[in-house]
């Protein structure tokens, strides 16, 4: 979950800047993680968890593909939707949430 959320905050940031806001919240069967940012284009949703995919030349392209497999390997799904108000939002779902 670390890892998951150092990749998430980490991308916001290379994006975003240093003055993006990261927000995480529930859902009724996961949670997600949104921020602020300029958002990912929805023709390049379906790329983003590829290995080595990346819009900038300094990126390595394996931030988001490290989300996707932890979120796998944990047997939860991942999509990247817009944020309220803008940027982008990644929602993880079918978690086991204990109370």
């Amino acid at each position: 979950m670390k890892q998951l959320l150092e990749n998430l905050i980490r991308n916001a940031v290379e994006h975003g800047g240093s003055d993006v806001t990261v927000t995480i919240g529930d859902l009724v069967d996961g949670f997600y993680v949104a921020d602020d940012g300029p958002g990912i284009p929805e023709p390049d949703r379906a790329n983003v968890f590829e290995a080595g995919y990346s819009t900038t030349q300094d990126g390595t392209g394996f931030g988001l593909n490290i989300v996707h497999e932890i979120a796998s390997a944990h047997g939860w799904d991942v999509r990247v939707r817009d944020a309220d108000g803008g940027g982008a939002r990644f929602e993880f779902t079918d978690v086991d949430v204990v109370k």
